[in-house]
């Protein structure tokens, strides 16, 4: 390994930091470093539940939640078939669409009226319309409240997502559950404050850059698992190779990691990429311990499984996509997800599609809806709606807020006679959870559900944001940062609390 024979204690010199971190640990884990047999970082203060690691002065008003799970449909999904049901596309049926100016369509989607695809139906207290396929959400609609007024940027998928992610169009700026992160710190020693289940088959647009920190210290980014995969947590154990690691070779490599590190941050004060990497290795340690167990649901008794759907026992993954697999996956991500807030995760980011091609794996539904939208939309809602009622009768759903979101919705007329176009001039968004009132729906789209009623005052991605920030304590004009020589924040100068929709 490059050490003095006659002194173990001394390292080559010549050996880089990456080759050194290698060399005795083979990966993420084997960089543990002395904390894991502590409750106390090697250079930060002990974690505990009030949230550790923030930024001084926050929260800036009382909270009303304290964890988010964002739920995030890749591809586009179309309000018009799910949340926002409209008669006059009933009417109008087969007739051409007349839209009453000249639309920019991002193909050719322009054709005869295109009416729901699925029946709707009254549901809860509230008497919310829903479509048949998203019928589970009808059991706790009148805990959601439902944002039909949504209006985008753009009709290009890449840029819509980082809209939705970050706030920003353009890469290079961190992801919402960052934010939250850097200014709220963690709840937790063991797991990472800011979790990403992405869908089973692959990311979407954009990959990992939804939720990379950028500027931020990248100890806030988004750590990847994937419930139900062969290797749900890559990198994070010793690979086969790595099996010559003993118990007492791993603590010795603890020990001179610890010293060397401790003596490489007193000699670079102030650099917080070092200070990041050093937490991301202790971390890693921990989570050699934690994560296995959080992401286990074995032993989730009898009753929750079948609350999710989860009885199928769905196992393969590359098998013809059909409603039960993807009530499993997706139900899968969304107990993994409870399970994770429950030992002190803040934020959890969902995704259900992938930017794959053909055929369609996403609700980029251009050919046909009904082939796509329909398993999508069916364990999409099994698994909220589990998820929300589960939350709810652990207390847990109080503090906690749930959003729902996709990147535009889909054109009122038809594309190829099944399809629908992209929609970025209005789409539908719902919340439900801490400081949230259900049985609510906001900003009402057109008669058709091509742009909102009110086309002065649509809701934008910045003003969803600045109300969850708002919950979380936080006034969203005040969490920035400076970067080159800009402060900048979340909503970027945008953004508005929705009290509508504030119980």
């Amino acid at each position: 390994m490059n050490f003095n024979n006659n002194n173990p204690n001394l390292y080559n010199p010549g050996m880089n930091r990456r080759e050194m971190l290698w060399n005795t640990g083979g990966g993420l884990g084997g960089i543990a470093l002395a904390s894991l047999l502590g409750n106390q970082s090697a250079f930060g203060d002990s974690l505990n539940e009030g949230g550790v690691g923030g930024l001084q002065g926050l929260p800036h008003n009382p909270p009303k939640a304290k964890r988010v799970i964002q739920l995030f449909m890749a591809g586009a999904a179309s309000h018009v078939d799910l949340f926002d049901f409209k008669p006059e596309l009933i009417k109008q049926h087969g007739k051409s669409s007349d839209f009453g100016e000249k639309v920019e369509a991002f193909q050719n989607g322009l054709g005869p009226w295109l009416k729901p695809i699925w029946d709707f139906k009254p549901y809860g207290k509230s008497g919310k319309m829903l479509s048949d396929t998203v019928s589970p959400l009808g059991d706790v609609v009148d805990d959601i409240a439902f944002v039909h007024n949504m209006v985008g940027k753009t009709g290009i998928h890449s840029q819509s997502t980082y809209l939705q992610a970050t706030g920003f169009q353009n890469p290079g700026f961190p992801g919402m559950g960052c934010w939250v992160s850097y200014g709220l710190g963690s709840m937790n020693q063991n797991l990472p404050t800011f979790v990403v289940l992405p869908d089973h088959r692959g990311f979407a647009s954009n990959g990992p850059k939804n939720w990379d920190s950028a500027f931020l210290p990248s100890q806030h980014q988004g750590t990847i698992l994937k419930p139900g995969a062969p290797n749900p947590i890559e990198d994070l154990f010793p690979a086969p190779q790595g099996n010559f690691i003993s118990k007492a070779s791993s603590n010795a490599s603890f020990d001179i990691l610890g010293k060397l590190n401790r003596e490489h941050l007193q000699s670079r004060e102030g650099d917080s990429r070092l200070n990041a990497r050093i937490q991301s290795y202790e971390l890693a340690a921990r989570m050699q311990l934690a994560a296995p167990e959080a992401m286990d649901i074995s032993k989730e008794p009898a009753y929750i499984r079948k609350l999710y759907g989860l009885d199928h026992n769905v196992q393969t993954f590359d098998k013809e996509i059909n409603a039960i697999e993807e009530i499993d996956h997706f139900s899968r991500k969304c107990l993994v997800a409870r399970r994770l807030l429950e030992r002190g995760v803040r934020f959890v980011q969902i995704w259900s599609g992938c930017d794959n091609g053909f055929p369609r794996r996403n609700w980029d539904s251009h050919e046909d809806v009904e082939r796509d939208h329909g398993p999508l939309a069916m364990g999409m809602a099994r698994g909220s709606a589990a998820l929300i009622l589960d939350l709810k009768q652990r207390g847990l759903l109080d503090d906690t807020i749930i959003l729902w979101t996709t990147e535009f919705g889909r054109m009122p007329s038809s594309q190829g006679g099944k399809g629908r176009d992209h929609n970025p001039y209005c789409f539908t968004n719902w919340l439900a959870g801490g400081g949230i009132k259900g049985g609510v729906s906001y900003g009402p789209s057109d008669d058709f559900g091509y742009k909102p009623q009110d086309r002065k005052n649509p809701t934008q991605v910045y003003d969803i944001h600045a109300t969850i920030l708002h919950l979380l304590g936080i006034d969203h004009t005040l969490l920035t940062v400076r970067n080159n020589g800009i402060d900048r924040r979340l909503t970027d100068v945008h953004g508005h609390v929705i009290e509508n929709i504030l119980a």
